[in-house]
């Protein structure tokens, strides 16, 4: 789908506007209003420092040097690149590396930048820090960030909307929000006594299991309070602690998907 909208591809049926223009006819132009950055492969040149990889983009969308120099000032001091500026690429880790490849990618200053997979095979602290640069860069300077990622973590740290595509057909496309709302308004409960309570019976929540002196439940009502399940527990057990989680987007996917299927089914 990126290969597409940047023009690589060709679609073989339908068809693809970026910025009112049909990218695989007007390559050039539309080139110089977006960023792109494949996690599988490098625009940066192996064996070249970073700054002779950035200083040759600066030549391909001739930029001007103090709008250059500006451009590349900001992006060391949010991704925190200037470390390694003059390493050859070589030599950097697949985060300094990821880092690097999305600071080349807004030079030119895009209107679009397009992610694949941004932060496939990063550790936890890569990751963080490209998602936190993302959304930043998106905040501040009104870059528009369109990503495709397995990682859904990407999706809940990023993305207030969602597309989900499955074999070619569009599933979804809304506000992350409205997802959430409609398929993961069920919170989880977990109760932990301080001896085993037997069983537990609550009016406003259905058990989904539990071992030991631990009990887990889904509230039914997304507006039932913490308060409410501890008044109708009352003085009757011995509670040691107890904790209330919002569904992650892994859970609010998973039940989109089964609903589907079962009307599918039907």
């Amino acid at each position: 789908m990126i290969k597409m909208m940047t023009g690589i591809l060709v679609p073989s049926s339908g068809g693809v506007s970026v910025l009112g223009r049909v990218p695989h006819k007007e390559r050039m132009a539309n080139a110089r209003e977006i960023g792109v950055v494949f996690g599988q492969r490098s625009q940066l040149w192996w064996d070249l420092p970073v700054r002779d990889s950035f200083e040759l983009s600066r030549h391909i969308y001739d930029i001007a040097q103090s709008r250059f120099d500006e451009n590349l000032g900001m992006l060391c001091d949010m991704l925190g690149i200037s470390p390694f500026l003059d390493r050859p690429v070589r030599q950097l880790s697949l985060g300094q590396r990821m880092r690097a490849e999305i600071a080349m990618a807004l030079l030119h200053d895009p209107k679009i930048l397009f992610l694949d997979e941004p932060t496939i095979g990063l550790d936890v602290m890569a990751k963080d820090v490209v998602r936190k640069f993302l959304s930043q860069i998106n905040k501040e300077r009104g870059v528009t960030i369109i990503l495709t990622t397995h990682d859904l973590q990407d999706i809940e740290q990023i993305c207030p909307r969602l597309i989900m595509v499955d074999d070619g057909k569009l599933l979804f496309d809304g506000e992350l929000t409205k997802l959430r709302t409609a398929f993961g308004a069920r919170r989880r409960l977990t109760l932990e006594f301080k001896s085993d309570p037997g069983d537990v019976v609550l009016s406003c929540a259905t058990p989904v299991g539990g071992e030991g002196m631990t009990r887990h439940f889904l509230l039914d009502d997304d507006k039932t309070s913490l308060v409410e399940v501890l008044t109708e527990l009352g003085n009757g057990y011995d509670l040691h602690d107890v904790s209330l989680d919002a569904p992650d987007i892994e859970e609010v996917i998973r039940t989109y998907y089964q609903n589907r299927l079962a009307v599918e089914a039907a």
